[in-house]
């Protein structure tokens, strides 16, 4: 079995989760998502922007693909979850690696974080 090494594989989650908070429209729907409770239908999230669906939608793939949302469906909607914990631990691992009070080759801490499964 060939494993990644471990700094690849966090450079990408990085990647993965910066790239999504890069645009402005992303870090809305987390934030609408986080005001109404953390779970929204496609469509109740779509009618809050004046973009097209399919803008919309390309935005959430990019959301799902970074692990910030999950998708279950619901009925004929898909439903959209915040994912908190992964947003938390990603980035406070991100911040970590500057603290003053560790090693500049600490270990990070959201490796004990349970990635979502990131949709194809």
């Amino acid at each position: 079995m060939n494993q990644r090494p471990k700094g690849l594989t966090d450079l990408e989650d990085f990647d993965a989760v910066f790239g999504a908070l890069a645009h402005q429209s992303r870090r809305t729907i987390l934030s609408v998502l986080h005001a109404r409770g953390g779970e929204m239908t496609s469509g109740a999230i779509a009618a809050r922007f004046d973009c097209s669906w399919p803008t919309t939608s390309q935005h959430l793939r990019v959301l799902a693909r970074a692990g910030l949302v999950t998708i279950t469906l619901s009925g004929r909607e898909r439903l959209y979850r915040l994912e908190t914990e992964r947003l938390h631990a990603v980035t406070r691992a991100w911040l970590d690696r500057f603290s003053p009070q560790l090693p500049a080759l600490a270990t990070p801490t959201w490796q004990d974080t349970p990635v979502p499964p990131r949709p194809q």
